[in-house]
């Protein structure tokens, strides 16, 4: 039988918020994005599992008494692109304690299996920086508007979520990014801001674009910084929007991919262009997550609405699956299988538990 190897972390906190029970006192704030089992590692032989097609990377987990488990993780194919959208009949739980040679099937009705909102140790926050500068203002503002309104209703979830949030900053000539909307989980909110934008809202025609890279980024590493002090795991994308390049010359093009290729691991960059005086390298570059280019103004919804996906099914992607196990207190540590099918393709990831203190009953 394959041996556990310990749980490591790079940043360590005491999650306050999972303090009742017996909860784990290691929390890593740091997202796994990679194709990595994250705190989880391969399951045991003797299961038999086919090769897994879908990715199951622990981010998080703990115990509530009397006796639930909870497993914060993310789902992606084995080529990193995010899955999401799945439910927790999905999911098949296999437990072994100290006297099973294998692992047990275990009911996820019995267990009451579920998926549960997130928000308690989960956030993610958008930051879309529009290009207001003359040439957008002069010649495609009104579609940009409805692209960016596009883009908000994608991107924000159909009712209120307090984890889900987007800030909107645009950008001219000047030094500094101005604030459209601050922070905020109101879908009409930003809509309303978005509406409020007119041709005369800029005084510096001019673009001033690494500018702009580099204060978004400084403002996406402040909300990881505040999901941190509140003991959440945080993420966030930056959404760049521009139609040319950088003309204020006030920072140097390596400052701006410094400041993206430097950030944390959490934060995820994605970039649109528009028209033919954009240098697609170098929004590549800065778009390292992901970048899209419309020929024209009357593309730009179309593309507004391809990054709005990719960053729905990022944040998507994690689940917060719980279940109440049926081992008791005294029986040690537990190894924890957790099964994902999703039409002709699978997953599954391991992991351990201590039923210390669990005792029957569980909500």
């Amino acid at each position: 039988m394959k041996s556990l190897f310990k749980y490591s972390s790079i940043f360590a906190f005491l999650l306050l918020a999972f303090a009742c029970g017996n909860a784990d006192d290691d929390v890593n704030l740091d997202i796994n994005f990679g194709d990595g089992l994250g705190k989880g590692e391969p399951v045991d032989d003797c299961l038999n599992f086919e090769e897994s097609d879908l990715i199951l990377s622990i981010q998080e987990q703990y115990t509530t008494l009397p006796g639930k488990v909870s497993i914060l993780f993310k789902v992606s194919d084995t080529n990193g692109s995010p899955v999401a959208g799945l439910t927790a009949n999905q999911f098949t739980i296999y437990e072994q304690g100290r006297n099973d040679e294998c692992f047990n099937t275990i009911s996820s009705s019995e267990s009451y299996a579920r998926i549960s909102p997130n928000s308690q140790i989960f956030n993610a926050n958008t930051i879309l920086v529009l290009d207001l500068s003359n040439s957008v203002l002069s010649s495609s503002l009104d579609e940009l508007k409805t692209a960016s309104v596009s883009f908000v209703n994608n991107v924000m979830p159909a009712t209120t979520e307090e984890s889900y949030k987007m800030a909107i900053y645009w950008f001219d000539g000047e030094d500094g990014l101005h604030l459209l909307n601050d922070l905020t989980s109101s879908k009409q909110e930003l809509v309303a801001a978005i509406d409020s934008i007119t041709d005369d809202i800029s005084n510096d025609p001019s673009t001033d674009l690494y500018g702009a890279v580099i204060e978004s980024t400084d403002i996406a590493e402040d909300l990881l910084k505040e999901s941190i002090k509140n003991e959440v795991i945080g993420a966030a994308s930056v959404v760049v929007f521009t139609d040319g390049t950088d003309q204020a010359s006030r920072y140097t093009k390596e400052a701006a991919l410094k400041k993206v290729n430097d950030a944390s691991a959490n934060i995820s960059f994605f970039t649109i262009g528009l028209g033919a005086e954009i240098d697609t390298q170098i929004l590549s570059d800065i778009g390292k997550t992901y970048s899209v280019f419309a020929g024209n103004a009357e593309e730009l919804e179309n593309t507004f609405n391809d990054i709005s996906l990719k960053i729905s099914e990022r944040a998507n992607s994690f689940y917060l699956f719980e279940y109440c196990s049926p081992k008791r207190d005294g029986s040690g540590d537990n190894n924890l299988v957790i099964q994902l099918t999703d039409g002709n393709r699978q997953g599954a990831v391991q992991t351990k538990f201590s039923a210390d203190g669990f005792t029957g009953g569980c909500e």
